[in-house]
């Protein structure tokens, strides 16, 4: 949780310690749960699906052949990723969406690619989804807070949705508007960020295979505490650049405002690539401890370059110095 305050912006507690412990016990009792035969009643209330949203087990998903899409290492468990999560329109404790992203209306809902475009479009999420083979990606995860998942993420390369719409060449960044309803969204009430949420990206790193529109994880649509219907995966850069619930696509010329980068500057840059030898202010980057594995510290990795990815999106950053918190 990061709580704002006059002269300091944003204070984080010691990333040693972001599982509370009562979490930690409860997603563990659900594990125990599941091992005993209540799996489906585990698994069923961390979905926070009703009837008639997305069935992407209905749909075919092809393993996807985008290189490094394919990550090898130890999967997080599903209870873990689906009720660990950043997702402060629902609550600024990590235990806080899984509880209030049932209120989340996922059906209808639309997303708009717009700008510095030829041909602007607004996509229901029937058409996004048959806009392109869905694909199984297994991405490694990484939060600015020395936390990591492994996650099987179903989706597409944003790419094909950019292609449709074709940019202009004046076309510099791709900006991302997430939903705020404050109807079902009580997070909104905080003044932790400048609501909607927003994210943006260069268009050279929008067009590289890994960025991913994610419909779905774990062969099932996506929970909505981790960003139904349809969200943003970067995975070589820290989780808050992977916008969750996106309405709204823009091509601009200029670099966009970001929620995090708006909201504290020195902290949270444009680009945030995973970088080891640049620890954030207040906490190094050096290590990430992997989620569900070691206890309530769990197992730590020493952190890669690009979250692992360099030899796909290194090339991208080529002259820069990547010591900047640009």
């Amino acid at each position: 949780m990061l709580i704002r305050t006059n002269n300091t912006g944003f204070i984080h507690p010691d990333h040693r310690d972001i599982t509370p412990e009562s979490l930690y016990m409860n997603r563990r009792a659900l594990l125990q749960l599941a091992a005993a035969g209540g799996a489906s009643l585990a698994v069923g209330s961390a979905w926070s699906q009703t009837p008639g949203e997305l069935d992407l087990a209905a749909m075919q998903t092809v393993r996807s052949a985008v290189p490094g899409a394919i990550s090898a290492e130890k999967q997080t468990p599903f209870q873990d990723a689906s009720s660990y999560n950043n997702y402060y329109e629902f609550g600024l404790d990590k235990g806080d969406p899984v509880k209030n992203a049932h209120t989340l209306q996922t059906q209808p809902w639309t997303v708009r690619v717009e700008g510095l475009v030829n041909k602007p479009q607004t996509f229901d999420i029937d058409q996004l989804l048959k806009l392109s083979a869905q694909e199984e990606r297994i991405y490694r995860l990484r939060c600015v807070e020395g936390w990591s998942m492994v996650i099987p993420w179903i989706g597409y390369s944003l790419s094909k949705l950019l292609d449709k719409v074709e940019p202009q060449g004046s076309a510099k960044y791709v900006e991302f508007v997430t939903l705020a309803d404050p109807k079902t969204m009580p997070g909104l009430r905080s003044g932790v960020l400048d609501w909607p949420y927003t994210e943006g990206l260069r268009l050279d790193e929008a067009m590289n295979p890994l960025a991913m529109l994610a419909f779905g994880m774990y062969g099932h649509a996506l929970p909505k505490q981790n960003g139904a219907p349809v969200r943003l995966v970067v995975p070589w850069k820290y989780g808050f650049k992977s916008a969750k619930s996106i309405t709204t696509i823009r091509l601009v010329e200029q670099q966009p405002g970001t929620a995090w980068n708006k909201a504290a500057r020195n902290e949270y840059g444009f680009y945030s690539n995973v970088n080891p030898d640049v620890p954030h202010p207040r906490w190094s980057q050096a290590t990430e401890r992997r989620i569900g594995e070691g206890g309530l510290f769990a197992r730590r990795n020493k952190t890669l370059l690009f979250n692992g990815y360099e030899e796909q999106v290194g090339q991208l950053y080529a002259g820069m110095d990547l010591r900047k918190n640009y």
